[in-house]
């Protein structure tokens, strides 16, 4: 059995091929423009993979959860935004962890910011930038923070301020 992983390159490889009967001088011009990109976000993807690696070797979801309870709302905040920020894989993965965190006490309002953050991927910036340039990734990464504490402030002013019916 043919692993998943290979179907999407064998997927290419044979369009290519069959692009290559149609008009062999486009096609060229094509692979051509494919490696082009490849080369423009080779090391990107590989800072991408490394740091990836780093993230799921280092960091687990249990390290948020004995931090997002402790603190001034500021010093919460910022924890828990920056949890959202280094957080990695799949977002039902944290659902749990983050329904642990609400029964435990924690506002409403951290999980928003913890939620919004999870937009912000260190590991996609270098990718981001190469394409984008530094300051819009950087004005980007910076407002989508600023916004996650107005959405967390919203919600605790929502959700957090009225008595608890979970």
């Amino acid at each position: 059995m043919v692993p998943l992983q290979a179907v999407f390159p064998a997927a290419v490889l044979a369009l290519y091929l069959v692009l290559w009967q149609v008009d062999p001088a486009k096609t060229i011009m094509a692979l051509r423009s494919s490696m082009s990109v490849l080369s423009h976000v080779l090391l990107p993807l590989c800072l991408v993979f490394l740091l990836m690696i780093g993230m799921n070797v280092f960091l687990k979801p249990p390290h948020f959860t004995k931090f997002m309870g402790k603190g001034t709302s500021i010093k919460r905040n910022l924890l828990s935004a920056a949890g959202g920020i280094i957080s990695a894989g799949p977002i039902y993965a944290w659902y749990p962890m983050l329904k642990d965190l609400r029964e435990k006490g924690v506002e409403h309002s951290l999980l928003a910011v913890f939620l919004v953050n999870r937009a912000v991927k260190p590991f996609l910036l270098p990718i981001m930038i190469s394409f984008f340039g530094w300051t819009f990734v950087l004005a980007l990464a910076l407002l989508t923070v600023a916004g996650s504490l107005c959405v967390g402030f919203i919600v605790g002013v929502l959700v957090d301020s009225r008595p608890r019916h979970d």
